[in-house]
């Protein structure tokens, strides 16, 4: 009898651990579609997280070259308007001395 148990009981032993390890193998192969769903699902939203980024910033260095533009259009026609004073001033005959120290256009 002390036979017929050992080998029971080896027997039983070895069909848990084979039971086991279909259960763990199964588990983790499971675990590992979710972790690839996971990651594939991360990379894609940095990549539309950098997409949007790279979007964002060309938008910004076009904004900086209109504001450039603008900027430079502007002091050209401060510039204009400037003279434009200093000529009806002296055509009105209200020249300052100190508005144009003598340069004529």
């Amino acid at each position: 009898m002390d036979i017929a148990d050992f080998v029971i009981g080896l027997v039983s032993g070895l069909i848990g651990f084979g039971i086991s390890y279909a259960t763990f193998s199964r588990n983790k192969t499971k675990d590992d579609k979710s972790d690839g769903k996971q990651d594939g699902i991360m990379l894609t939203e940095i990549g539309y997280i950098k997409a949007n980024t790279d979007e964002i910033k060309n938008e910004q260095k076009e904004q900086r070259k209109v504001n450039a533009d603008h900027t430079e259009r502007l002091a050209k026609v401060e510039a204009s308007a400037k003279q434009a004073h200093l000529r009806i001033d002296r055509m009105e005959g209200r020249e300052y001395p100190t508005a144009h120290h003598g340069h004529e256009e």
